[in-house]
Parts: structure tokens; C-alpha cells; sequence
């Protein structure tokens, strides 16, 4: 006696809980895989950030200096143009100082390290998932 082997609707389930099982774990893999590269590069551009406004507070106080030299000097001297170049060159200093805190101050909002490629792709992938159990 033959018997046909076909499956059964338990077992056909059965496949199929398995193959969503095995498509989600790869699915969630690819996705902390995408998380974790995103947030290694945001973490690289808060390095960077926080490295500049370092520079920033370095220039501010060579800024401080420079003005409280130039100070003394043209209280000292009233005319002299020694005191003039000084603050000049403070007025310079100032003028990066707050160049790079600026930049270090907008390299440094919260929305440029949220994941926003991770989400969007979660987001795809919840579609996807929403479609086929629709189907």
C-alpha cells in the first residue's frame, strides 16, 4: 500500500510558524546590525562635537586673556597702538571662539543622534509584516 505523503494542516501551520520565526530572528538581526552601525557613527559625530567644543572654550579663553591684556594696556598707556592691536586680535579670537561653539552646539542636538534610519526601516518592515498578514 502508497500512502501520499502530504502534509497535514497542523504541519503546513506548523512550516509556516517556523519559516515567520526564522524571517523575523533574521529580520531583527539586520535591523540591531543597522541600529548599532548608526549609532556607532552618531557616537564618532558627538566625539567630534564635543573635540570642537573644546577648541571653542580654549579660544574663549585666549579671548579673555587677549581683552583683559588689551585692557590693562590701554588703560596704561590711553594711546598706545599695542593695546589697539591687541584687541584686534581678541575681536579675531572672539570671532572663532563663537564660530566653533556654534557648530559644536548644533552638532550636538539630540535630533542628529536619534537613529532615523533604523526607525524608517523598522517602520518598512512593519508595513511589509502588515501587508502579508492581511493577504
Amino acid at each position: 500500500m502508497v500512502h501520499d505523503h502530504q502534509p497535514t494542516p497542523n504541519q503546513s501551520i506548523q512550516a509556516l510558524f517556523g519559516e515567520a520565526l526564522r524571517e523575523t530572528s533574521d529580520l531583527a538581526r539586520k535591523e540591531f546590525a543597522l541600529f548599532r552601525t548608526e549609532m556607532s557613527e552618531n557616537v564618532r559625530s558627538l566625539v567630534i562635537a564635543l573635540v570642537l567644543l573644546m577648541a571653542a572654550m580654549v579660544f574663549a579663553v585666549v579671548t579673555l586673556l587677549l581683552l583683559t591684556e588689551a585692557l590693562v594696556d590701554w588703560v596704561s598707556a590711553m594711546v598706545d597702538s599695542e593695546a589697539l592691536g591687541a584687541l584686534i586680535v581678541a575681536a579675531v579670537t572672539a570671532a572663532v571662539a563663537i564660530g566653533l561653539g556654534l557648530y559644536a552646539r548644533s552638532k550636538l542636538s539630540t535630533s542628529t543622534l536619534a537613529p532615523t534610519r533604523t526607525v524608517r526601516s523598522v517602520q518598512r518592515d512593519a508595513e511589509v509584516v502588515t501587508e502579508r498578514v492581511q493577504s
